[in-house]
């Protein structure tokens, strides 16, 4: 959800995954990103990831006045003052080379490739959206490959849809707005 506080965004995410196969938990992931910007920048981070195999990752980060500070899987880091958090609702990562992976609190290399323009059905309304693939790099202490993500935005730069390929079972998971 997005709040204003004085001249801030705050901008905080959170995603709770529970899979049960009769009664018996399959698969769990929970993370909680709290994002502030200030005139259009990114300035301080603070998020909780916990994934299904135990890892846990406290991250948090914040602009001093030449650098982003932050703090997660890799210890200490210090980044570009405009790095840009992996948050696939700003439109504007897919400009970038490198963002901030907040899951893990590391920098990934990107890769972005754009596609044809689509038209998808949304609550019985006809969009027309960009489509773009979006890959990043393997950090050295990720347990697999950073899944390839399909992404839908509409021509107001919202995200509207998202599809990637989970890389250990290979089942795709798409998720797709429902309230156009």
């Amino acid at each position: 959800f997005f709040e204003k506080e004085d001249e801030n965004l705050i901008v905080t995410t959170i995603v709770d995954i529970k899979v049960k196969l009769l009664f018996i938990s399959a698969y769990e992931f929970y993370q909680k990103s709290i994002e502030t910007w200030k005139d259009g920048e990114f300035i301080k981070f603070k998020g909780h990831t916990d994934f299904e195999d135990k890892r846990e990752y406290f991250i948090d980060g914040k602009d001093s006045e030449k650098k982003f500070l932050a703090k997660g899987m890799d210890g200490e880091l210090q980044l570009d003052k405009n790095i840009l958090p992996l948050n696939f609702l700003n439109k504007e990562i897919l400009k970038e080379s490198e963002i901030f992976d907040m899951q893990k609190g590391i920098v990934r290399k990107i890769q972005v490739k754009q596609l044809e323009n689509e038209i998808i059905t949304l609550n019985k309304q006809q969009i027309n959206v960009e489509k773009y693939l979006f890959n990043a790099s393997k950090n050295p202490k990720d347990l697999g490959p950073f899944a390839e993500y399909t992404l839908w935005y509409a021509e107001n730069d919202e995200l509207v849809k998202f599809k990637f390929t989970n890389p250990k079972d290979k089942k795709e998971i798409i998720t797709q707005r429902n309230n156009w």
